[in-house]
C-alpha cells in the first residue's frame, strides 16, 4: 500500500535536510501535492499529540490577474495599438477597433506614442507620434512572474490597472514534536466489546477526551427581530403596571375601527384606497343596540358640550366588515367594557398586534404592520400626565431626547406627534403619537365625566428596522427575508 500524505510528510521531516522545519508550501511542492492536502495531513498529525509542532505563518505575494496574464501573453493595450497602426493613421472610429484599441488609446495618448489630427480630412485621425515604442508594462508583469521584486510605483501602477494582486498565503512552519516517530499509529476513538473482552485495550492508545469541546448545537427555532423586540416592549409595559388587551379579532366592524372612536363616515381614512373592506362577511351581525344610538347620536346631532358633525349616520356603513386599521379598535371595546363595571377603577392597558391599510408597498410601508398602544383611564389625567408618561416610556427604550408637536387626530383632543433625536441620522425623527381621548369617545360608553384617558402609539417595525440596522422594511418582513440574518440576529436590548 502507497504511503500516505501524512506518513510521506513525516519521511520527508526526518530527513537530515530539514533538521529545522519545513514550509507547507515547500513541502507541498515537494511531495507533489496540493497545499490544502498537505495542510490536512498537518491538521490529522496535530490530532495525534506531540508528533508534530505546526507553527501558522501569514506571508503576502504578488501574481499576476487573468488580465495580466493576457497583457503578458500578447503585450500592453496601448502598444497593441500603437503597433496596429499603420504609418499613414487611421480614423479614429477604426482605430478604436484595432486590438487594444478601445483601452489602450488614452494611455498611448498619455505617453505621447499618438497624436488625434483633429482637422484631418474626413474626420479626427489617430497617427503616430514616435517611430517605436518599448512595452514596459509587459516587462515588468515577467519580472513579477520569474519572481523580481518591482519599485513600489511601478507595482501600484500595475495593480491601479487590475493586472497585478496581491495575494495572502497561509502556511506552516512544520518542526518535529517532542513524540515524533515516521510510524502514524493512529488511537483509538471507542472502547468496543471485543476490546474489553480480549484485554487488547490494555494495549492501545486511546484519544484523550476534549472536555472542552462544545460540540454540535442542538436543532432548534429561532425568534424572528420583530417577535425579540416586541417581547421587550412587552416587558417593558409589564414593567410599568400594564395590562395586555385582547387583539385576537384581524376583522372588525366599521363600528369599532370607525364610528365608536368618534370618526365620521365620510372621513377619508374609510375610503376603499385606504382599507381593505370584506366581501364575505360583507357585515356585522349587530352592532351594540344602546350604546350604537348614542354613538349615532353623537356623530348626527352632538351632545356632551359638542356640536357632532351634522350628518345622517348609517347603520348600514357602520355594519361594514374591515381589517382592522389600528388596534385603537381593541383600546375601545376595552372602554367600553371598562364602562360596563359598577364602580370605576383605573386601569393601564396595552396592546402589541398587527394591522392592516391598503397602502402602495416601498422600501418603508407594508400593507400590514404591527401597532404598539398603551392608554391609561383615570380620573383628572391632562397633558402633563402623558407627556410624563411618554418619558417614562421611551426612557425604557433608551430614548431621552424627546419634542412633541401638536397634531390632529378624529378621536384625540390635544393630539402631539412624539419626536425622538437620531444620533446616527443627526436629525429629529418621529417616533409616535399620542393625545387625549375626546368626551365624544368616552361619554357614550358610559364612563364618568371626570376621567380621562391619555393614549399613545408606535410601530414595531420602525424601532425594529433602526435596532437591527435594516433600511428596506421587505427585508425584514415577507418573501425576501433572509433566514440567516433571522438565525444571526442577536439578542435585542431597547435600552442600551
Amino acid at each position: 500500500m502507497a504511503p500516505s500524505v501524512a506518513e510521506r510528510l513525516l519521511e520527508r521531516l526526518d530527513q537530515a535536510g530539514a533538521p529545522g522545519g519545513l514550509c507547507s508550501l515547500e513541502a507541498a511542492a515537494q511531495l507533489g501535492v496540493d497545499h490544502q492536502t498537505l495542510v490536512g495531513a498537518v491538521k490529522s498529525l496535530q490530532a495525534l499529540g506531540e508528533v508534530i509542532e505546526a507553527e501558522a505563518r501569514t506571508a503576502t505575494r504578488w501574481e499576476l490577474s487573468a488580465e495580466g496574464e493576457e497583457v503578458l501573453r500578447d503585450g500592453s493595450p496601448e502598444v497593441r495599438l500603437f503597433r496596429s497602426l499603420p504609418e499613414e493613421g487611421l480614423p479614429q472610429a477604426e482605430a478604436m477597433k484595432l486590438p487594444g484599441g478601445s483601452l489602450g488609446f488614452s494611455k498611448a495618448m498619455a505617453n505621447k506614442w499618438v497624436r488625434l489630427d483633429k482637422g484631418a480630412a474626413g474626420g479626427p485621425r489617430v497617427l503616430r507620434a514616435v517611430p517605436s515604442v518599448q512595452d514596459t508594462v509587459q516587462e515588468h508583469l515577467g519580472q513579477v512572474r520569474a519572481g523580481g521584486a518591482l519599485p513600489e510605483r511601478e507595482r501600484a501602477e500595475l495593480k491601479r490597472r487590475k493586472l497585478l494582486l496581491e495575494v495572502t498565503l497561509k502556511s506552516f512552519w512544520i518542526r518535529k514534536g517532542s513524540a515524533f516517530s515516521t510510524a502514524v499509529a493512529r488511537p483509538e476513538t471507542e472502547l468496543t466489546p471485543d476490546m474489553i473482552a480480549t484485554g487488547s485495550w490494555r494495549r492501545l492508545p486511546f484519544k484523550p477526551y476534549n472536555f472542552s469541546s462544545l460540540g454540535l448545537p442542538p436543532a432548534c427555532g429561532h425568534l424572528h427581530p420583530l417577535l425579540k423586540v416586541r417581547s421587550e416592549l412587552r416587558q417593558i409595559f409589564l414593567e410599568m403596571g400594564f395590562t395586555e388587551m385582547p387583539t385576537d379579532n384581524f376583522v372588525e366592524s366599521s363600528f369599532w375601527n370607525f364610528d365608536a372612536l368618534f370618526q365620521p363616515q365620510q372621513h377619508p381614512a374609510r375610503d376603499q384606497h385606504d382599507t381593505f373592506f370584506l366581501l364575505d362577511p360583507a357585515e356585522a351581525p349587530q352592532l351594540p343596540p344602546g350604546y350604537s344610538s348614542k354613538v349615532k347620536k353623537v356623530h348626527s346631532q352632538g351632545g356632551y358640550g359638542s356640536q357632532g358633525y351634522r350628518y345622517e349616520w348609517k347603520v348600514e356603513e357602520a355594519k361594514k366588515n374591515l381589517l382592522r386599521t389600528h388596534t385603537t379598535s381593541a383600546s375601545a371595546r376595552a372602554l367600553f367594557q371598562l364602562a360596563q363595571q359598577e364602580k370605576f377603577s383605573p386601569v393601564k392597558y396595552f396592546s402589541i398586534d398587527r394591522v392592516f391599510r391598503n397602502e402602495s408597498l416601498d422600501a418603508t410601508h407594508l400593507a400590514e404592520f404591527h401597532q404598539v398602544e398603551g392608554l391609561v383611564a383615570d380620573r383628572g389625567l391632562t397633558l402633563g400626565h402623558l407627556m410624563g408618561v411618554l418619558r417614562q416610556f421611551f426612557s425604557k427604550l433608551g430614548i431621552s431626547q424627546l419634542r412633541f408637536k401638536p397634531a390632529y387626530n378624529p378621536y384625540t383632543e390635544p393630539s402631539m406627534e412624539v419626536f425622538s433625536y437620531h444620533e446616527g441620522l443627526k436629525k429629529w425623527v418621529e417616533v409616535g403619537n399620542s393625545g387625549v381621548f375626546r368626551p365624544e369617545l368616552l361619554l357614550p360608553m358610559g364612563l364618568p365625566e371626570n376621567v380621562s384617558v391619555i393614549a399613545w402609539g408606535l410601530s414595531l417595525e420602525r424601532p425594529t428596522m433602526i435596532k437591527y440596522g435594516i433600511n428596506n422594511i421587505r427585508e425584514l418582513v415577507g418573501h425576501r427575508v433572509n433566514l440567516q440574518m433571522v438565525y444571526d440576529s442577536p439578542m435585542c436590548r431597547l435600552d442600551v
